[in-house]
């Protein structure tokens, strides 16, 4: 078998009078975060470490921002369709481990559910997504809540 790595991040402002989405669940928070799409940094960090670990580009290339077929796109639909490519160039989903860096919310009550819309999404186990997160203790721009970003590392293989 052949197992190849990939790494996603993504980050995204949070702004006024939009939906707060990770991991495909709308979370409660007085704020959302500002996208082309739904904006959902957990999704697209995901996204992104499935497509690099493939050589197959980014959301960018496959997803354009300025392409209107996106605007408010569900990002658990464009990953789909992401699995769909790296499946059709034979790889499969080992797994995937990531990370959110936000001040606030508290995300410990989502993360189940973010884990399962993943796993479902990738037609993976749930035992195969780690979702975690974190602060940064009010450092940075995460830290003064000004906006959220994710980290995910994937590990796909092909026979």
């Amino acid at each position: 078998m052949k197992f190849k790595t990939g790494h996603g991040y993504d980050v995204h402002k949070l702004v006024n009078k939009r939906k707060l989405i990770l991991g495909g669940v709308e979370v409660k928070h007085t704020k959302g975060l500002l996208g082309h799409s739904d904006a959902d940094v957990l999704t697209h960090a995901v996204i992104d470490s499935l497509l690099g670990a493939a050589a197959l580009g980014d959301i960018g290339k496959h997803f354009p921002d300025n392409d209107e077929k996106y605007k408010n796109a569900d990002s658990i639909i464009l990953l789909k369709e992401v699995c769909n490519i790296i499946r059709s160039h034979g790889y499969e989903i080992s797994n995937i481990d990531s990370t959110i860096v936000a001040q606030a919310p508290k995300l410990r009550p989502y993360i189940d559910e973010m884990r399962s819309n993943l796993a479902e999404a990738m037609n993976i186990d749930i035992d195969d997504v780690s979702i975690k997160a974190t602060t940064e203790e009010q450092l940075g721009f995460t830290g003064k809540e000004e906006g959220i970003s994710a980290f995910a590392v994937s590990l796909i293989y092909k026979q």
